[in-house]
């Protein structure tokens, strides 16, 4: 199974552990990502993530942000389809950057993985869209124990 995660949900075993939910989902990407290390997942990347890691200002944040999007064996490459299809899903109120990654994932993973609430609820009405998209919690659920909410 390929995976393509954000950069929120990479970066959510770095933020703020006190709140019980984000601890959680914490968990399940440092799950998510040790199953891919394990190649049991595939994940995949792209120059829009390689892109936002880098401009992270936090420069520890960043290195580490490296370290996890390298276990990525793969990189899409923004080419025409993908900026009309993130065009596309800006027009339906999808942020730019949210909207290229949604764009590279969709065709070349088969799943979307972010922790943005506010993206979840905006991408679930969009109504030809070709890719699941999950919060790695709810995912991992579904993964392991065939809920599918």
């Amino acid at each position: 199974m390929k995976i393509y995660m954000d950069c929120c949900c990479l970066n959510r075993p770095f933020d703020d552990q006190a709140e019980p939910i984000i601890h959680l989902e914490a968990e399940a990407v440092k799950i998510i990502l040790a199953l891919c290390e394990q190649k049991i997942f595939t994940l995949i990347s792209s120059q829009i993530l390689k892109f936002e890691i880098g401009n992270t200002p936090n420069i520890s944040r960043r290195e580490k942000l490296k370290l996890l999007e390298n276990i990525a064996q793969k990189v899409i490459k923004i080419d025409n389809k993908i900026e009309e299809r993130a065009k596309y899903f800006e027009n339906l109120g999808v942020q730019a950057f949210d909207a290229l990654h949604l764009a590279c994932a969709e065709g070349n993973a088969d799943v979307f993985l972010t922790v943005d609430n506010k993206l979840l609820k905006r991408i679930k009405k969009i109504k030809d869209l070709k890719i699941k998209v999950r919060n790695p919690l709810e995912w991992l659920e579904e993964v392991y124990y065939g809920k599918n909410n």
